[in-house]
């Protein structure tokens, strides 16, 4: 299956959504690429919850798209359900959720990695990296063979060293039952810092074996488009999902089973994630609470397998089973699969650079949850930028490393590379200071020039989100100078949409600002009745939100002058000034900026001022010695 001296520009270890998109990015670049995997069946597996997007994450999956990435084109292709979500809040925090069929989003990226020239994709175990001195040089896997490759990109996901946890049973296993990387995982420590990591899932049920009706339904969103850019509309028929809840009986059987989960017997070491807890977690920190969300979820079309959002557990499969059937509507539930914690190695981030390559080795980069993350959308985004980073490498062209300011990605690898992570990270819109530019609707606008000089997002793609960007600047600019006079008429219409009569001149953008109005309900003042649904909302957001926009605008100038001041010639060895503990921080992530500096944990103010006037007197120094 391995041709001896078989050379390869890019490997990437793992087909989960992190190596998906690696490897696309990788060959839709011209490179030839493999992409190993323990079995060609999990290719995109989804071992927990079937659906992506929701807060934040959604604006990762459209940041991919703009990029030219191919997680939405799945998830539209695919789904089976499709909500927006804070639909009473504004912009900067609504989300798009879908719920994808399990089995066809394996399906469809497996035919598309399969479909794409220069992509090859093949079953192996990987064991070890080829590494001469500081260089990657390829993998090793099972079978003895040697596999050459200018560059490598593991994105291992959950299988390294992994193990499962039902109770007092445990087993040397990936999700589901797959094959764990346990050589690959023993080797990787002599290469970087790794850690112990837990996540977990719901135990599965039989859908028709839940009494459905005493549940509160929670159906899907009828709207044009989808999560891609390209998505003209999802014209499909939509399953409903179901909320319900745990309770008091709930409660007490989780808490009286509590010496037999796990997580809490001391057979799991690892940090599990702080925004997705177990049910028995849940039980023990918040004693008080008399009921918790479960939402029930269907996995696919063609199935009546339905996931339990919220209800992770590793207890005794017994006990879940009780615990499934104390809540309303699942007294006589059938339970089809247990739920598992799930106990595995991943890196330090701070081991990275920005642009996810290891520290230390030319060549190596690391995508997805290996890099301590949760979640397929980080998966998935780290990924891309991975792979198209290890590309441009080769090519000895500047990597992308996006920034805060940019994208919600930039966020993502910012915060794992300068301030690590100590339990799996995840991915919210508190954690975006820009959150109101870094919106759902313009991931577009903001990226889709990268993912041209990429070579991802065709001419053609780009010039339709130039024109359309375009088209709404000029709608803006005209509502901005169409002035509307006081009067009977304008004065009836605003009264009726529940406004203020106007008392003096006013353009239509000032009107438009008004919290009680929107476009289309001043459509007879400003004549644009031919405009499309999506290009009106963007044009009320960038009116509606233009004070804020600008005040943030500002923000993100200031934080940009930190950002262009470089530090990746400084050895902070030689900064007097500079506290103890900075020192040996600074020494440790080696930031590129002063203003990746200051969000160091350690690096305090003083500090950085300290940096500044260093830089400052260099400068000088320099100017002095070149006259």
């Amino acid at each position: 299956m391995f041709p001896k001296n078989e050379h390869y520009n890019m490997i990437v270890v793992g087909a989960g959504h992190a190596g998906s998109e690696a490897a696309l990015a990788g060959a839709r670049m011209g490179a030839r690429v493999l992409l190993l995997t323990t079995t060609l069946d999990a290719v995109a597996l989804m071992p927990c919850n079937p659906s992506v997007g929701g807060p934040a994450k959604a604006n990762l999956v459209r940041e991919i798209d703009a990029l030219g990435g191919e997680m939405a084109k799945n998830v539209d292709a695919t789904l089976m359900q499709l909500r927006m979500l804070n639909t009473r809040k504004g912009p900067a925090v609504r989300a798009l959720r879908a719920q994808s069929d399990r089995k066809l989003y394996q399906q469809r990226m497996k035919l598309t990695l399969e479909s794409t020239d220069n992509l090859y994709v093949k079953e192996a175990l990987v064991t070890d990296l080829l590494v001469q001195g500081s260089s990657v040089r390829g993998v090793k896997v099972a079978d003895g063979s040697e596999i050459f490759g200018d560059t490598v990109v593991l994105a291992t996901g959950t299988y390294l060293r992994a193990v499962i946890y039902i109770g007092d049973y445990r087993d040397s296993s990936g999700p589901q039952g797959l094959k764990p990387a346990n050589a690959l995982g023993e080797n990787l420590g002599k290469y970087v810092a790794t850690a112990r990591f837990k996540t977990g899932t719901p135990p599965r049920v039989h859908l028709r074996s839940v009494d459905v009706s005493q549940l509160d339904i929670q159906p899907g969103n009828f709207f044009k488009g989808g999560f891609s850019f390209e998505t003209a509309s999802v014209e499909s028929r939509q399953l409903p999902c179901w909320l319900a809840y745990t309770n008091e009986e709930t409660h007490r059987i989780v808490a009286e089973n509590l010496d037999k989960a796990a997580i809490f017997t001391g057979a799991i070491s690892g940090t599990g994630p702080r925004y997705c807890p177990s049910i028995e977690s849940k039980v023990a920190q918040f004693p008080d609470r008399r009921g918790h969300q479960v939402f029930l979820e269907p996995e696919g079309w063609n199935t009546y397998e339905g996931y339990l959002s919220g209800l992770s557990s590793s207890l005794p499969a017994p006990v879940q089973l009780r615990i499934l059937q104390s809540m309303k509507g699942f007294e006589d539930c059938e339970m089809l699969r247990p739920g598992y914690a799930i106990e595995y190695d991943c890196i330090d981030p701070l081991a990275l650079h920005p642009t996810l390559q290891v520290k230390g080795f030319q060549g190596l980069y690391c995508a997805g949850q290996v890099n301590g993350t949760s979640g397929y959308e980080e998966a998935a985004g780290q990924g891309l930028l991975a792979g198209a980073n290890a590309i441009r490498e080769l090519r000895g062209q500047e990597p992308v490393v996006l920034r805060r300011s940019q994208a919600y990605l930039g966020v993502l690898i910012d915060d794992l590379v300068t301030k690590g992570t100590n339990e799996p990270y995840r991915m919210m819109t508190s954690r975006a200071e820009h959150r109101l530019v870094l919106r759902l609707d313009n991931a577009d606008r903001r990226l889709a020039h990268i993912g041209r000089e990429l070579g991802l997002v065709s001419e053609q793609r780009y010039d339709r989100c130039a024109k359309k960007w375009s088209a709404i600047e000029r709608l803006c600019s005209s509502l901005e100078s169409q002035q509307v006079r006081p009067g009977r008429e304008t004065n009836e219409l605003l009264q009726r949409s529940g406004s203020a009569p106007l008392q003096r001149p006013a353009s239509v953008a000032d009107l438009l600002r008004r919290p009680e109005l929107d476009f289309w309900s001043l459509a007879p003042l400003h004549g644009q009745y031919e405009v499309e649904q999506q290009t009106a909302e963007q044009v009320e957001v960038e009116i509606k939100y233009s004070g804020y926009i600008e005040k943030q605008q500002r923000a993100i100038d200031r934080m940009e002058r930190m950002e262009n001041r470089s530090l990746e010639d400084v050895d902070f060895a030689d900064v007097r000034g500079l506290s103890r503990e900075a020192q040996e921080k600074l020494q440790q992530v080696r930031p590129r900026s002063v203003g990746q500096a200051s969000r160091i944990a350690g690096v305090s103010p003083a500090d950085v001022n300290v940096l500044l006037v260093y830089l400052a007197q260099r400068s000088k120094r320099r100017s002095y010695s070149e006259q």
